[in-house]
């Protein structure tokens, strides 16, 4: 799998996202799972690259000088490790991350983070439109209950899903932790949500 060649990016595992006001989330393992990919990516000495989302909305739990901007400890990047600094949901749009990865010759990247339907999946399209080979890791990703325009709650579940669906196999390829750690996973990579 050409996955384990990649460079992982982390998005948006912020201490904003534990805020009750998101609601119900899914993926309540994802956080593990990004620390996982981590620790398995730097013991390779794989590329190791971190979008973190910083709010012009004001009022925003991710909004500069808020401790909700703050990366949670299971993400902190490590010395020497860029962190991308973004005010949309595209970890590409107003930030160096294409530059950077043309610069450093990486063709292909590994995602995890928050939120699935929102920032991870606007990168990841961006990713793959951009030409770059793109995998979204399903048990490292999670969102929160949605309310559509007519009033129906959609749960945090199903809009995980539906989102990863409509990345599969057009933007990306979504992939699980067991499948990138091989042995290295245990049977708690796997999302019981």
């Amino acid at each position: 799998m050409k996955a384990e060649r990649a460079a992982l990016l982390v998005i948006d595992v912020q201490r904003g996202f534990d805020e009750p006001g998101w609601g119900p989330r899914n993926n309540r393992q994802a956080e593990a799972n990004v620390s996982r990919l981590l620790a398995a990516w730097r013991e390779a000495g794989r590329p190791v690259l971190h979008a973190q989302h910083v709010s012009v909305e004001p009022g925003s739990t991710l909004g500069p000088g808020q401790p909700g901007v703050e990366i949670k400890p299971e993400a902190e990047p490590h010395p020497g490790e860029p962190v991308f600094r973004k005010h949309v949901n595209s970890a590409f749009i107003g930030t160096e991350l294409e530059a950077y990865l043309r610069e450093h010759g990486i063709e292909s990247l590994v995602m995890v983070g928050l939120t699935t339907n929102h920032c991870v999946s606007t990168t990841a399209r961006m990713a793959g439109n951009l030409g770059f080979e793109t995998y979204v890791v399903e048990d490292a990703t999670a969102t929160f209950d949605r309310v559509g325009p007519d009033g129906v709650l959609h749960p945090a579940e199903l809009v995980h899903a539906v989102s990863l669906a409509s990345l599969h196999g057009e933007f990306a390829t979504v992939v699980t932790c067991a499948q990138l750690l091989g042995p290295r996973a245990s049977s708690e990579t796997k999302n019981t949500d």
